[in-house]
């Protein structure tokens, strides 16, 4: 078993810093709280009626189009979406007479037209709602609790967890391979997305093959890989963890289906899909809101994506803005309701190996996360940007990588692929990316808890200037607010606007008389922010 700890009080820092910056992240974090509470978005609408049993698509081919997008679309342009789209839609199951299913059938087919209850019926319309949502979000708190079940039945992998992603672009071939990845000791199994999928406004439907550098996220595909991690899991005698994407435009569905099918990691970041992917700030940030909600009821930790900024900016100069963001990624992901064990930080080993001292470096800043954040499950990404057609160097960049995870307590870690400059990973490099950690760990692990850093010495003055950087920056971001300092590039060195990118005629400003009984009780369950 590896030896693991996560060592904290190595450095000495100011915490002083620590708390003003957590302090400066809720300042900032005020607007996007109330954007999200002011808002809702056709996505949000979507992945709420797939929450009370509506799927499927209509049509055949590439004309096949999602049940509840055309609900949704139904709803917009005949009543509006400013009071939420469950009221009208639970006023058509009750006038048809029709299940929720047929009755979503029928409303996308155009047989039947929907419209607002009067205010005589309204009530009896909002209790149908309500008792329909309250199974829904059960639904959703039971996922944490089979979880849970599951591992007190097959054993809980040790820490580190070793992460590795498998995507092929067909599920029928994804799941083998994961189930050879768990056998040689990969804990948390991601399946990547199909390049492209992030800007679909739709989620495609059940079982892909066809996938371009990665596999679709679809309930069909998340129930497979579920059911194939929990078969070997059994074998193995460990609970193996799947991870999917929640971002792009169709954030809040991909949640639902997540929760839907114990999924136990999602990527949801705060800004990885703006600064990305480019699309829109403000929809970007209702959705997440949601998402986050039903992850925490869910028992999903969520892994944020700061590793990304270091592929845009230097890794030494930008350390700072990775630390940034993890304190407005905590602030956002706290009023959603996830504990601190939910928040999955990201950071990257990703300092160019020709800087001197890359190492002591690459240890302040890791060791410097630990120290702020002793809660947290951390994501520990591997190097990329300065990978090459070297792979002996790269096979050792990966190992230097391994080793600062184990020092400082890193609880997942990314195995990096030493071909990752030349072509998609095979199963023979996943396998030596997971020789090369295994030896690491388990010759290096319990270092962890023996060294000490001298005081005053490199590591540790360069830990204080990234952090005081941190503050410093957070301060400026709080004087702009979070939707300025996105427009000013301050993140990732990338520029984007507040009523730029896509999917912002999506986003609907909630009228006064906005009814969405899953939004209150899944605010109520987690405690978030209403």
């Amino acid at each position: 078993m590896r030896a693991f700890e996560r060592p904290v009080g190595r450095l000495r820092i100011d915490h002083d810093a620590v708390a003003e910056c957590r302090e400066l992240a809720a300042e900032i974090s005020a607007d996007v709280e109330s954007l999200a509470r002011s808002n809702t978005t056709v996505s949000l609408e979507r992945a709420c009626l797939r929450l009370v049993g509506v799927d499927g698509v209509a049509g055949d081919g590439s004309e096949a189009a999602p049940t509840p997008n055309l609900v949704v679309d139904r709803v917009r342009s005949e009543v509006g979406l400013e009071r939420g789209v469950l009221i009208p839609f639970f006023n058509s199951v009750a006038q048809g007479g029709r299940g929720i299913q047929a009755t979503a059938e029928a409303i996308a087919a155009g047989e039947m037209t929907v419209s607002w209850p009067p205010e005589r019926e309204l009530k009896g319309v909002l209790a149908a709602a309500t008792a329909e949502a309250l199974t829904a979000v059960d639904r959703v708190a039971a996922a944490a609790q089979e979880r849970t079940a599951r591992i007190g039945s097959v054993g809980e992998a040790a820490k580190p967890w070793f992460y590795e992603i498998v995507a092929t672009g067909n599920i029928h071939e994804d799941i083998p391979q994961a189930q050879a990845a768990a056998r040689e000791g990969c804990d948390i199994v991601a399946v990547i997305r199909s390049t492209g999928q992030s800007l679909l406004d739709y989620v495609p439907y059940g079982a892909t093959t066809d996938g371009f550098a990665g596999t679709f996220a679809t309930q069909e595909n998340f129930r497979l890989m579920r059911a194939a991690l929990d078969e070997v899991g059994q074998e193995l005698g460990r609970y193996i963890r799947l991870t999917n994407y929640a971002s792009g435009l169709c954030m809040p569905e991909i949640a639902v289906m997540a929760a839907t099918e114990r999924l136990d990691m999602m990527l949801n970041d705060c800004m990885y899909g703006i600064i990305f992917r480019d699309i829109n700030m403000q929809r970007t940030f209702v959705d997440q809101h949601f998402s986050r909600m039903v992850h925490a009821l869910a028992g999903i930790v969520i892994n944020t994506g700061e590793d990304n900024y270091l592929t845009t900016a230097n890794a030494v100069d930008a350390a700072h803005t990775v630390l940034a963001s993890h304190f407005l990624n905590e602030r956002l992901a706290s009023v959603a309701g996830l504990r601190r064990e939910q928040i999955g930080l990201g950071h990257a080993f990703e300092i160019d190996p020709e800087v001197p001292d890359q190492i002591a470096l690459e240890l302040a800043h890791a060791q410097l996360v630990r120290e702020c954040f002793p809660d947290a499950p951390l994501k520990y990404m591997p190097p990329t940007k300065h990978m090459t057609g070297n792979i002996f160097q790269g096979f050792l960049l990966d190992g230097m990588f391994n080793l600062v995870g184990a020092l400082t307590g890193q609880d997942i870690i990314l195995l990096g692929m030493m071909t990752e400059g030349v072509h998609t990973p095979f199963l023979s490099d996943r396998d030596l990316a997971l020789e090369n950690a295994s030896y690491i760990f388990r010759g290096a692990a319990t270092l962890a808890g023996e060294i000490r850093f001298e005081e005053g010495g490199d590591v540790e003055r360069r830990a204080a200037q990234v952090l005081e950087e941190c503050c410093q920056m957070l301060r400026k971001v709080a004087e702009v607010g979070m939707f300025g300092a996105i427009e000013a590039g301050m993140f990732a060195d990338t520029v984007r606007t507040r009523d730029g990118g896509k999917g912002l005629d999506g986003v609907i400003r909630k009228g006064e008389s906005y009814l969405n009984p899953i939004v209150d009780l899944l605010s109520d369950r987690v405690g978030a922010t209403r």
